[in-house]
């Protein structure tokens, strides 16, 4: 027996097709209703109106909407475009979500399309967590499958409703070049399973559901949204420019160089943009505990691990302790720690230190005292 997705697709199908999320004269509507033409009705004609309530109150418990949407209102999230920012955009009477990327020339941005259909999500949707709230609940799947290109506009009525965390969206970018290279899942299709995954080679864990199958409802799904995305870009560029991007094939994105260690520079750099050093040293850490995260015998790991109640790993050994001086780039202290051998095991705590695992701890303590880039370094106190 299939599985019945939620909302149906008639009912996305509505939402994004028609004009009728916004009535024309809206005045004369309830808050929270869409107006729908009755099968036969003639086009321009009201006549009795079917009435059924807006997507966003279909997604959750009105009650568990409101909460979210008054903790968004509190945040009050600056107006200005930045990477991993959540806004909506106005097209044709309708809200869409987009989350930004990056801005790839001028005012242009790069981002992908958010929905709120997480029953339809397939293994290149990233399912929002609880620890990204505050959020917009319309907007809390990320189609890492559908790329959307624009530029602050009036016409887009744009407000930002949200803002990931760079390891998340590191995290949504993994998803999205798996997405370009075309990456085979060895997970069954299964409509409407949602899972906890590993990407990036183990770097990250997402929500996500599961590959298309043949003759899978979400095809149709994706199609929708697909369509849309492309008509809100036709809609922000000038008649010839839409007609030259039609003509033009549609390339997915070519592999990032440099392997691994170049992916990972690439989903937290965002093309070159340097980030404060407490949001870059994440990386260290990223990397050094992929054992933590999913550095088992490839026979052991699990493909998809469903979410359970997580238990705290045992802390890693430590030698020293680290703090770095503020505005440190990550080339900078890459190329120190690697000088010394150094392991990134946990950090910052509450004092802002880091903890490191180095062969030499007597060595490396000097070679860190001496650095311009460190503001302090000492043995680390779990060490005999």
């Amino acid at each position: 027996m299939p599985t019945e997705l939620w909302p149906p697709l008639s009912v996305i199908r509505n939402a994004l097709e028609t004009g009728s999320a916004v009535p024309e004269d809206g005045a004369d509507e309830e808050p929270g209703l869409a107006v729908v033409a009755m099968p036969g009705a003639t086009p321009g004609a009201r006549g009795e109106p079917a009435r059924v309530p807006a997507m966003s109150s279909l997604l959750l418990p009105l009650a568990e909407l409101a909460r979210r949407r008054e903790a968004v209102a509190q945040r009050a999230f600056p107006a200005r475009w930045a990477p991993g920012r959540l806004v909506s955009v106005l097209h044709e009477g309708r809200l869409l979500g987009v989350l930004l990327d990056r801005c790839i020339h001028g005012d242009l941005w790069q981002g992908w399309m958010a929905a709120g259909e997480a029953d339809w999500a397939s293994a290149f949707d990233v399912l929002l967590e609880p620890g990204d709230e505050p959020f917009e609940p319309m907007f809390g799947v990320i189609q890492a499958w559908n790329v959307i290109t624009l530029e602050p506009s009036p016409r887009l009525c744009a407000r930002v409703l949200g803002e990931v965390s760079a390891t998340r969206l590191a995290a949504i970018r993994a998803v999205h070049d798996e997405w370009a290279a075309q990456a085979a899942s060895p997970i069954a299709p299964e409509p409407g399973r949602i899972a906890l995954r590993s990407v990036g080679g183990g770097a990250f864990t997402v929500l996500s559901g599961t590959p298309l199958g043949p003759q899978d409802p979400r095809a149709d799904y994706q199609s929708l949204y697909r369509n849309s995305g492309l008509q809100l870009a036709r809609a922000l560029v000038q008649p010839e420019e839409a007609e030259a991007s039609r003509a033009r094939p549609q390339a997915r994105p070519e592999r990032p160089e440099g392997g691994w260690w170049g992916s990972i520079r690439r989903w937290f750099g965002a093309e070159g943009w340097v980030r404060p050093a407490f949001a870059v040293l994440a990386l260290c850490v990223v990397i050094q505990n992929v054992g933590l995260l999913g550095g088992r015998d490839a026979a052991e790991e699990d493909d998809v691990r469903f979410r359970a109640v997580p238990t705290a790993p045992a802390p890693a050994r430590a030698d020293l302790l680290v703090r770095w001086k503020e505005g440190v780039r990550m080339d900078e202290a890459d190329r120190l720690l690697q000088s010394i051998s150094a392991d990134v095991v946990g950090g910052p705590g509450g004092n802002g230190a880091w903890r490191l695992r180095v062969p030499e701890p007597v060595d490396a303590l000097a070679v860190l005292a001496a650095s311009p880039l460190v503001e302090s370094a000492g043995p680390a106190q779990e060490r005999q």
